[in-house]
């Protein structure tokens, strides 16, 4: 596929909304992408089959329903870094405001805490990452590692990162990722999948709706001081 075949799937304004969509790392039916772009099911159906076959999105089918979800981890920092690059101006802030209360109370809630693809971002997620480079769990020296101590205190937390993580054709240890609302950096990569994997299964934090959103559980708020002294407004 050539760059400019690639940039026209998503150049389509309902594309590019089924995408960011599925930035909260799950598994979505056609019907409910069309109702979140507000396309009649068949116009979904088609951009959806586009997008497959484009390599953005994975299918998956379960009795009569059809589940699409990003293609890869790298399909989503893609879109996430398109996104950050899109949606703001980095001199003068966001590209446009939200125009309900609706939305604007979605992305104050998004600014506060959410998932990008499957790791956290938003305020919580450079907190996050903020505390594991300050404690000398991750290092940035040489590039972006998770350190010894870190993976001992990883093992003291029973949390576990991939086998192949970091191997030839698996997925980075751990990566740098453009936060779009705070306009710094959050982790990816193996350790951010496993850290956010880790809040919602402990239920350190939880959905807010459908959406990326996330809030942070009395529990959550917690473990985050004891285990990292992350304080969160």
């Amino acid at each position: 596929m050539t760059l400019a075949a690639f940039a026209a799937l998503l150049a389509d304004p309902t594309r590019a909304a089924i995408c960011v969509a599925l930035l909260d790392g799950r598994a979505w039916t056609a019907g409910e992408l069309a109702r979140h772009a507000r396309v009649a099911p068949s116009t979904a159906s088609e951009h959806l089959s586009r997008l497959t076959a484009g390599g953005l999105l994975a299918e998956e089918r379960q009795g009569r329903h059809r589940y699409v979800r990003l293609a890869s981890p790298a399909v989503a920092t893609l879109i996430e870094d398109l996104t950050a690059f899109a949606e703001s101006d980095y001199r003068t802030g966001p590209a446009t405001a939200p125009r309900t209360l609706a939305e604007a109370t979605r992305t104050n809630a998004e600014v506060r805490a959410r998932t990008c693809y499957d790791h956290l971002a938003g305020r919580l997620g450079v907190a996050v990452s903020d505390a594991l480079l300050a404690r000398g769990l991750v290092t940035e020296e040489g590039g972006l590692a998770v350190t010894g101590r870190g993976r001992e205190w990883l093992a003291e937390q029973a949390i576990e990162l991939p086998a192949r993580a970091g191997r030839r054709g698996g997925r980075p240890v751990v990566r740098s990722c453009l936060d779009w609302s705070e306009r710094r950096h959050h982790l990816g990569g193996a350790l951010g999948a496993a850290l956010c994997r880790t809040a919602l299964d402990r239920a350190w934090v939880e959905r807010i709706g459908s959406g990326r959103a996330l809030r942070v559980t009395p529990d959550g708020g917690r473990a985050l001081r004891e285990l990292l002294g992350v304080e969160l407004p």
